[in-house]
């Protein structure tokens, strides 16, 4: 979809885009192209997408795999979505020449609540998806911290939030959801997207990451809660002792041994932990009282 067809379509039904929304359209197709490629996808798989808005990506997504859920959250798009797709739509029951069916399905709704609400199991699906950056982050938490997360996840969302991700210790963005989502997925390739690729331009820098799920979980079902509690609670102050921030919640001598343990200096910020460290120290918390 070009930029000139977007604002066409825009401009017929007299839609002005809602900045609270996120609604930053991605037009290039070069861009979509190489989100695409990024995810590897094949004829049989299954692609959830978030905020497809006009469907440009919707439409490549359609021809490269075998199934496509996309949820968007504005009622006036979602009927432009039917309009436009309403053919890929109707083969749901409809054998193609190979065999295969050309599945679309469209959720009008929200996809936060939605995930929430469904728990659904994405394990043989991939996410792709140009996330509205107001969700970006609580969505892609949502699918890593369920256990259940996609294969994949290919998103594009705001510069800052994909170093976030894919940061390590003692790095500037290193924090809270590196470590929430990186338990589960490894950062790989990611590039920046110029605003330019946008309508309407964003105000941010853009890019577009690429997160592997990892082949085995690195943490239990029961530990994971507590995991999420370390990892929060010690990044609460990130420039304090990450020992006073835990004595709140844990008894001072068990952290002292589990410390210990981990070969982390008590006066350490949780900043310069790995996630191993953050992973050792959840099974020794899980475990009780410790000795060294």
């Amino acid at each position: 979809m070009k930029l000139s067809e977007m604002k066409q379509v825009l401009a017929a039904e007299e839609i002005q885009l809602t900045k609270s929304l996120g609604q930053n359209f991605l037009h290039d197709f070069n861009q979509l192209r190489r989100i695409v490629e990024l995810a590897e996808l094949t004829p049989r798989e299954k692609v959830l997408e978030i905020g497809p808005g006009l469907g440009p990506l919707t439409e490549l997504l359609i021809e490269r795999a075998g199934e496509v859920l996309a949820i968007e959250k504005d009622a006036r798009l979602v009927e432009i979505l039917k309009e436009r797709l309403g053919e890929q739509m109707e083969r749901n029951s409809k054998a193609t020449e190979d065999g295969q069916k050309a599945r679309l399905h469209l959720i009008h709704g929200d996809a936060l609540e939605y995930l929430r609400r469904e728990r659904g199991d994405w394990h043989d699906w991939k996410l792709v998806a140009n996330l509205p950056y107001s969700v970006a982050s609580p969505i892609l938490v949502e699918l890593a911290q369920s256990g259940m997360g996609p294969e994949r996840m290919v998103t594009t969302l705001q510069l800052e939030v994909a170093r976030r991700l894919s940061a390590q210790p003692n790095e500037e963005a290193y924090g809270v959801l590196s470590l929430l989502v990186q338990l589960d997925y490894e950062p790989r390739e990611w590039f920046k997207i110029p605003a330019g690729c946008f309508f309407p331009k964003p105000d941010v820098d853009s890019a577009c990451i690429c997160l592997v799920r990892r082949a085995a979980p690195l943490l239990s079902p029961g530990q994971r809660p507590l995991f999420a509690r370390l990892v929060k609670r010690s990044f609460s102050q990130r420039r304090k002792m990450m020992l006073k921030l835990l004595k709140t919640e844990w008894p001072e001598e068990q952290l002292k041994t589990a410390f210990a343990l981990v070969s982390v200096a008590h006066d350490a910020r949780a900043e310069t932990l790995s996630l191993q460290h953050f992973i050792r120290m959840t099974q020794l918390l899980a475990a009780g009282p410790l000795s060294v």
